[in-house]
C-alpha cells in the first residue's frame, strides 16, 4: 500500500474539471487498497466565496469517500481579476506546507499539478523538508497560456514564473502530461524522455452513459426543440462570445436553443450581451452538482466544445469531450490539433469547427439537426471511444502502476499490460506507453 499526497486547491464539493479529475482519481486509489491524502484549501470556487461551514477555520480534517481531505485557510477570491486570482494562487502554494504540515503525515509520494503553477511551492517545500520525491501533473503551460490569452503581460513576472516553472520540471522525479502535445513540448525544451510521461485525462463511463433523449429531457425538464448546450467554465480561453454570435444568426430559427451551464469570469459579460441582444435562444443556468452533468448532456443535441483560437490550444484535451462522448452525444469542436485529431478524425464522434468562427459553428448546427441518423451514429462511435480508451477505471490503473515504480513497488505492475492496448495510434508514435508497460 502507498501513502499517496495529492496538492491541490480544488477539491469537491467544488464542481469544476481539476476537481473531478483528482477527486476521481483519489477515489479510485482508495479502492485499490492506497492511503490517499488531499492537501487543499477550504471551498470557494469559482466565486471565491467559502460556505458558512468552513468558516472561522484554519485547518479542517474531512473524510470524503475513503479520502483523508485535510483544508488549511487560504486567501480566496472569485476567478476574475487576475492580480487577486495570482494571490490566491500563491497564498494557497506558500501557506499550505506550514499549515498542514503535521496533519499529512509522510506520504510515500507527492502529485501536485498545474494550473496553478504556485502548487510547485507546497511540492517542492515538502519535498524537500520531508524527503519525499513529487510527480508534477501539467494540464497546461503556464505561464505560457496566460501570456498567449492577454492576462499575463508584466515581464518580471513572466520571467519569475518561467524560472519557478523550469526548475520544478528538474526537481521532479517525473512529470505528468495530461495532453501528448504538453509532452512533445516538454521533450523539445530538452526534458529527458523517461522523465516526461503521458496519461490523459477520462471520464467515469458508468456515470456518464447514454440516456434516451424523451427520458433525460422529461428528468431535467428541457424542451424538445434541438438543443446546443455548453457546459463548463466561463473563461478567457473559451471563447464562448462566438456561441452568441451564432445564437443571433439563428435567432429566427425557433427550432433550435442554445442552453450554457457554469459559472466563470466572463459570464456576467457574456449574460449581458445576450440581454442587449435580445437573443431569446439562450439561455443561461447556474453551475449544476457534478452527478447531474450526465443528464444534462444526455439531454442535448449537440454538445459545444469551444476553446479560443490560439496556437496553444492545439495541444488541449477538454475533459468535457470525454463526457460528451461517454454520453453518446456528437459533439461541435472548436478545437483544433489533437482534439480533433481524436474526436473527429478517430472516433469519429465530432464536426470540427474553426474556432471562434460563428458562421461555421451555424452551419455545423445546421448539419447535426438536419441529418439526425448521422447524430446518433457519431453518439455511439464517441461512446465506444471512450470506453476502449479513457475509461477513469484504467487510466487510474496505469497511474497506480507508474507511482508503484517511482515509489519502488511492483505490486501492481503486472495490471498494466492488460489494459493499455488499442491506444489511439498518435498517443502511441513515440512508443512511450507501450515501453512504459514493458518495463513494468
Amino acid at each position: 500500500m502507498t501513502h499517496i499526497l495529492f496538492i491541490t486547491p480544488y477539491y469537491p464539493p467544488e464542481k469544476g474539471a481539476a476537481a473531478v479529475r483528482i477527486s476521481e482519481t483519489a477515489v479510485r486509489l482508495v479502492r485499490q487498497g492506497h492511503d490517499v491524502t488531499i492537501l487543499t484549501t477550504f471551498p470557494n470556487y469559482p466565486t471565491g466565496i467559502v460556505p458558512l461551514e468552513y468558516r472561522g477555520h484554519r485547518m479542517k480534517i474531512e473524510w470524503l469517500d475513503g479520502v483523508r481531505v485535510v483544508r488549511v485557510w487560504s486567501y480566496t477570491s472569485a476567478n476574475k481579476g487576475f492580480l487577486r486570482r495570482i494571490l490566491a494562487q500563491l497564498s494557497f502554494g506558500c501557506l499550505a506546507p506550514l499549515l498542514g504540515w503535521s496533519h499529512i503525515g509522510h506520504p510515500d509520494i507527492i502529485i501536485a499539478q498545474s494550473p496553478p503553477l504556485f502548487d510547485a511551492i507546497a511540492a517542492r517545500m515538502l519535498s524537500r523538508f520531508k524527503r519525499i520525491p513529487f510527480i508534477f501533473m501539467v494540464s497546461d503551460l503556464w505561464p505560457e497560456s496566460a501570456v498567449q490569452l492577454g492576462a499575463l503581460r508584466n515581464t518580471l513576472f513572466i520571467r519569475l514564473s518561467k524560472w519557478l516553472e523550469k526548475t520544478t520540471y528538474q526537481r521532479a522525479i517525473a512529470i505528468w502530461a495530461m495532453t501528448e502535445g504538453i509532452r512533445k513540448t516538454l521533450l523539445q525544451e530538452g526534458l529527458a524522455a523517461d522523465k516526461v510521461f503521458f496519461l490523459p485525462n477520462g471520464v467515469d463511463t458508468r456515470r456518464f452513459r447514454p440516456v434516451p433523449r424523451e427520458q433525460a429531457c422529461s428528468e431535467s425538464g428541457a424542451d424538445q426543440p434541438f438543443t446546443v448546450l455548453y457546459a463548463g467554465t466561463f473563461g478567457l480561453s473559451h471563447g464562448l462570445m462566438t456561441v452568441l454570435d451564432a445564437a443571433e444568426e439563428l435567432r429566427d430559427c425557433q427550432h433550435v436553443r442554445f442552453i450554457l451551464v457554469g459559472d466563470g469570469a466572463e459570464k456576467e459579460q457574456l449574460v449581458v450581451e445576450a440581454r442587449r441582444r435580445t437573443l431569446a435562444n439562450v439561455t443561461f443556468l447556474d453551475a449544476q452538482p457534478h452527478e447531474r452533468v450526465p443528464l444534462l448532456l444526455a439531454g442535448a443535441d449537440a454538445c459545444l466544445v469551444p476553446l479560443r483560437k490560439l496556437p496553444l490550444f492545439e495541444g488541449a484535451l477538454p475533459i468535457k469531450m470525454y463526457e460528451a462522448m461517454a454520453c453518446g452525444r456528437p459533439i461541435l469542436l472548436g478545437v483544433d490539433g489533437e482534439a480533433r485529431r481524436l474526436a473527429e478524425q478517430e472516433a469519429g464522434a465530432a464536426i470540427y469547427v474553426e474556432p471562434e468562427n460563428p458562421r461555421a459553428l451555424v452551419s455545423a448546427i445546421k448539419t447535426l439537426r438536419e441529418h439526425p441518423d448521422m447524430a446518433e451514429a457519431m453518439g455511439k462511435r464517441g461512446r465506444a471511444f471512450v470506453e476502449a480508451h479513457f475509461d477513469r477505471d484504467m487510466l487510474t490503473r496505469m497511474l497506480e502502476a507508474r507511482i508503484a515504480a517511482l515509489a519502488g513497488k511492483q505490486s501492481v505492475a503486472g495490471g498494466v499490460a492488460r489494459t493499455s492496448t488499442g491506444w489511439p495510434a498518435h498517443y502511441t508514435e513515440s512508443g512511450e506507453v507501450e515501453e512504459y508497460v514493458k518495463r513494468s
